[in-house]
């Protein structure tokens, strides 16, 4: 460890951050294999856990100037498959239609192709506001979606299901957005 570097700093650290993101998917995997209340609810907590260190991570690279290239490449890619993982998920059970989470994929794996081609020019890609609205309306939808039951007298699978036609609508929106904007650049 760096002197003056602390544990904290270490756990905090944006780059941390976006692996713990990344690990926490096996876990709501494993949780979303089962269909019960209390597994749903859990994997609900877990992907929430894991979707607020989706700002915290940008949050500590500004505030501490630790934007970085690979920052800009890893975050999106840890939002990516941590919500796809979520999707595919919620399409085994049938809680979301599946023509909707192919387009969502879809797009996920376009946009990250597009990043993957510009990086070999030397060109990074970062995540637009669009895109930003886009995870968040999705993020909004799976978790609602995950918990899926009734409780206290709200139907979350409705509540899902609303985020979700918003989120898919900005998924397309911006991923035409990026395609337009990767071939400004390429030219």
């Amino acid at each position: 460890m760096r002197s003056g570097t602390s544990c904290t700093d270490l756990l905090f650290h944006p780059i941390s951050l976006t692996l713990y993101r990344i690990a926490a998917i096996p876990a709501i995997i494993l949780f979303l294999v089962f269909t019960n209340k209390l597994s749903m609810l859990l994997a609900a907590i877990l992907f929430s856990a894991a979707a607020i260190t989706d700002f915290l991570d940008g949050f500590f690279a500004r505030r501490r100037g630790l934007v970085s290239n690979v920052g800009k490449f890893m975050d999106p890619l840890a939002d990516k498959l941590l919500n796809v993982s979520a999707f595919i998920m919620l399409t085994y059970h049938q809680l979301v239609p599946g023509w909707v989470v192919c387009i969502i994929v879809g797009r996920e794996f376009a946009v990250t192709g597009l990043r993957a081609i510009a990086s070999e020019k030397g060109i990074v890609i970062a995540a637009a506001p669009l895109g930003k609205y886009k995870t968040g309306f999705q993020i909004a939808a799976i978790i609602p979606l995950l918990i899926n039951y009734s409780y206290l007298g709200i139907d979350f699978h409705a509540v899902g299901m609303f985020f979700i036609w918003i989120a898919l609508v900005l998924t397309i929106i911006s991923g035409g957005a990026y395609f337009v904007g990767f071939f400004r650049l390429m030219r």
